[in-house]
């Protein structure tokens, strides 16, 4: 089996509680470097794309550079996800490693952050002006939109922003039929969505139909559990450690393959993913 990518949570400290995320249930943990190799080591006939994320965020730790040469020393491709609270800590981010730099832009206004709005834009107008090897993206998301338009105050002051600062017009009807993406400058996006709800075995919804986890990727926590897919940041479908087990006999397990069988056919067979309707944007 081969993945479009795999997304490692190196540490599952975020140092935010956004509205928009569940809060955390399993232990602050965060990878150590040799384990985060082994890990690699592993993974290498399986995928060359890694993102460094599930519920954490990759910019808290002081050493992430180092996390970075370990991934270019086996040939991976690394992408990133931060709220951006930290990107004035990060200014030399830029690694051979790294291919794609997600910025959440709705995190600041879901916060009580210490730092201006401005601190904030100005952290993320650096990385770009730092940004020296056109083949890295920065994708700028705004993933807040929703019927009622209850961010559009604050995303007016995001336009505006970066407006100013790329010399880009946004259109006038975009908060009322925003496009997928719009192009600020050279592999520099903003990106739209809605919000979504997260898994959990406390909702309500209940359906069946395919899902990319375990087809196209997988993830692993900071505490070692190999799960589905990023959504599952609990590890409530446990499907083995990797203290203890090795990443070629998880994925073979009966559980991983029933998983896989069972979304072949759109069928969930697990309750978490029967209550997850993130899979319904794929049906």
């Amino acid at each position: 089996m081969k993945y479009h990518i795999v997304y490692i949570e190196i540490t599952n400290i975020c140092g935010l509680e956004c509205s928009f995320c569940p809060p955390k249930t399993n232990d602050t943990a965060t990878m150590k470097l040799d384990f985060f190799e082994q890990i690699l080591l592993q993974l290498v006939p399986y995928t060359k794309k890694i993102a460094l994320h599930v519920m954490g965020d990759p910019l808290v730790l002081g050493n992430i550079k180092e996390y970075l040469d370990i991934a270019f020393k086996h040939g991976f491709e690394v992408m990133i996800t931060t709220s951006g609270k930290y990107l004035n800590n990060h200014q030399n981010i830029f690694h051979q490693s790294l291919k794609q730099i997600n910025v959440s832009l709705n995190s600041f206004n879901k916060n009580s952050m210490k730092i201006s709005f401005e601190t904030y834009m100005d952290g993320i107008f650096k990385l770009c002006e730092k940004r020296v090897d056109d083949d890295v993206f920065i994708n700028l998301r705004l993933w807040n939109l929703d019927e009622n338009g209850t961010e559009n105050a604050y995303n007016q002051k995001i336009f505006k922003k970066l407006s100013d600062y790329f010399k880009v017009l946004f259109p006038q009807d975009i908060l009322t039929n925003p496009p997928k993406s719009i192009r600020l400058a050279k592999k520099i996006l903003v990106h739209f969505d809605s919000y979504f709800e997260w898994p959990s075995l406390k909702n309500t919804h209940n359906s069946h139909g395919f899902c990319h986890g375990l087809s196209s990727q997988i993830a692993i926590l900071a505490n070692g559990r190999v799960v589905p897919c990023c959504l599952d940041g609990d590890g409530i479908i446990n499907l083995g450690s990797l203290h203890v087990s090795s990443i070629k006999k998880i994925l073979n397990s009966k559980r991983a393959t029933d998983i896989v069988e069972g979304f072949k056919n759109h069928k969930a067979v697990e309750e978490l993913c029967a209550k997850c309707s993130f899979k319904d944007r794929f049906n």
